[in-house]
């Protein structure tokens, strides 16, 4: 008996296995390397960051534009200075080249060097890989001190006019000074900074607020059509397939549809909501934080309300109608019928909804990106545009990432949220199937 329980455990792990794996590829696999990223201070924009470096590293290619050129600098201004500069020009020289010897020790390094150089005197780029090489610490370390050391001293002779060609000298020796490139692994320094900064609260806080609003307006509204179109009556097809065209409509194009309807000039929903009386001005629903958030809302409400009834018709269909042939018999009302009856059998499709919809709302970003681009004032700044806008638009991979791991986190929080719920539900149900 054992035995054939074992076996059927097996089987049914190795029935799920593959299943869990393309999970695992597809859905785990992108969040892993998110979290990877975000343990780098990764941007773009900087060129000395815009690759994930564990250690130390020289850019060959920078130095060896700049290194020759300033060696050749030094010399014709040592020719014409007075005894007093030239021996400080020459001690200047002497701490390079000697830096020069010590990078080339390293013979990986110097088969390096001799290729890049040999490309830049054939006025080739050298590839990414070979121009970049590894340093120690102790020599990178050496380098980026005596490269400070020397723009002061030359820094300091072009203020005291002792030099010929000051500007040219010391715009040299700055050259040198971003060939360092330095490890960019900062560990979880990312999550304390966003954790840390007011941006990502408020755009926290935006983002559940605009969840709970409109997932609690969708439900009601959404409830209500589906009690409405799951009746019997003339056209019911027809009036179902209009109900979805909402919902069918691309998202960016929809915001893009209310974007015009909201505009403070001519837009139409704009100057009915001012007549009634529920804005001042037309201006104000995407000019002020309360407007925006109401617009973004209200279009959202419009677009996915059908999608929420129609998920609730589908729960609405598994009631057997002999329930409420017998509850009129003893003399139930419609309302009562509908708490004793509909809310409870519908309670497991009611709470699948809500996992759709709410995670679809928190993870809300062409509709308010479209609509307002997280405007007026970040007012409407969900976590996922703040995340796209710091990924994207700064270029920074690495703070960004780390805003995608938090936003993957707070999902999977509300999915487990919804889940243990759902779950309860579903073996209450079980249970009393048994009883």
């Amino acid at each position: 008996m054992r035995n054939e329980k074992r076996m059927e455990r097996l089987l049914g792990y190795s029935l799920v296995a593959p299943a869990m794996l393309l999970i695992l590829a597809i859905a785990i696999w992108p969040v892993i390397q998110s979290f990877y990223y975000s343990l780098f201070d990764y941007r773009l924009n900087d060129p000395t960051k815009s690759s994930i470096h564990w250690s130390y590293s020289l850019d060959l290619e920078r130095y060896l534009q700049t290194y020759p050129f300033l060696k050749s600098a030094l010399k014709q201004e040592m020719a014409a200075a007075d005894e007093q500069t030239k021996q400080t020009l020459a001690q200047i020289e002497r701490k390079l080249t000697k830096l020069d010897a010590a990078i080339r020790s390293d013979d990986q390094v110097a088969k390096q060097y001799d290729k890049v150089n040999e490309a830049l005197d054939n006025f080739e780029t050298p590839s990414n890989e070979l121009k970049i090489a590894e340093l120690d610490k102790q020599t990178a370390e050496r380098l980026t001190d005596t490269v400070h050391d020397v723009v002061q001293t030359l820094k300091e002779m072009k203020k005291a006019g002792e030099l010929q060609q000051a500007d040219k000298v010391v715009g040299l020796a700055e050259g040198l000074k971003g060939v360092v490139i330095e490890p960019n692994f900062v560990g979880l320094k990312h999550y304390k900074d966003s954790f840390s900064d007011m941006r990502l609260w408020k755009a926290l806080w935006n983002t559940t607020f605009f969840t709970v609003v409109s997932v609690a307006i969708e439900l009601v509204f959404g409830l209500g059509i589906a009690l409405l179109i799951n009746k019997a009556f003339f056209g019911r097809g027809l009036v179902r397939a209009t109900i979805l065209i909402p919902w069918a409509i691309p998202t960016a194009v929809s915001a893009l549809m209310w974007k015009f309807l909201y505009d403070g000039q001519n837009g139409i929903v704009a100057n009915y909501f001012e007549t009634i009386g529920l804005v001042d001005r037309m201006g104000d629903l995407l000019t002020t934080e309360a407007g925006a958030m109401f617009s973004v809302i209200f279009a959202d409400v419009w677009k996915t309300t059908p999608y929420m009834a129609l998920l609730l018709l589908a729960g609405l269909q598994t009631i057997p109608d002999s329930l409420y042939e017998a509850a009129a018999i003893d003399g139930a009302t419609k309302w009562q019928q509908f708490t004793k009856i509909t809310l409870p059998l519908l309670k497991s499709s009611i709470l699948v909804a809500l996992l759709f919809r709410t995670l679809d709302a928190f993870r809300v970003f062409d509709l308010i990106y479209v609509l307002t681009g997280g405007g007026p004032a970040n007012s409407t700044e969900t976590i996922s545009i703040l995340a796209y806008k710091v990924m994207f638009s700064q270029t920074n991979f690495g703070a960004g990432s780390a805003l995608a791991v938090i936003v993957f986190l707070c999902v999977a929080i509300i999915s487990m949220i919804y889940i243990r719920w759902l779950g309860k539900d579903l073996l209450s149900d079980g249970a009393g199937a048994k009883r």
